[in-house]
């Protein structure tokens, strides 16, 4: 059996943390709507990237942490992050040959999901299911901002050199 010594975990770590800050920092009224789900994008592509390292227990932290920051119900970003990342893993050998825009494409379906289990979760707490076709602009700004997410994160994993 050999031992693989992991690199860089700190800058997995670092993105993280980063990408939950983004999603509480205040910002106006009229652009919380705008606001892409920083979170999920980064979970994506770590992994896409490392999927031996990033998995759906990382997610289902992700999402706990992002439920306390929101103040959300315990659990709901949690459980659709893990859906998200376990999907992820399951098609990242495909998705990772993709040239960017088709990755980009399969990204905004992803998106696309958690938001859809955000949006269950709240019908079924809060009995809020209208949000209108506005509730629907982080997948699309998520998906616009794909490609540049992408070569930001995989030039810090090559700089700081993470496997």
């Amino acid at each position: 059996m050999t031992l693989v010594r992991h690199h860089g975990g700190w800058t997995i770590v670092l993105t993280i943390i980063i990408a939950l800050m983004l999603s509480i920092l205040p910002l106006p009224v009229w652009a919380e709507f705008y606001r892409p789900a920083w979170p999920v994008l980064v979970l994506i592509y770590w992994c896409m990237a490392l999927p031996q390292r990033v998995g759906v227990g990382i997610g289902w932290l992700t999402g706990l942490m992002l439920d306390v920051l929101k103040g959300a119900l315990l659990g709901q970003h949690a459980l659709a992050l893990a859906v998200v990342c376990y999907l992820t893993l399951n098609l990242h050998q495909r998705v990772r040959v993709f040239p960017l825009w088709q990755q980009a494409l399969t990204v905004m379906l992803l998106l696309a999901l958690y938001q859809l289990l955000i949006l269950w979760f709240d019908g079924i707490t809060a009995g809020q299911t209208h949000k209108g076709w506005v509730y629907w602009m982080p997948t699309l700004i998520g998906t616009v901002l794909w490609p540049w997410i992408f070569v930001v994160l995989r030039d810090l994993r090559r700089r700081f050199k993470v496997s």
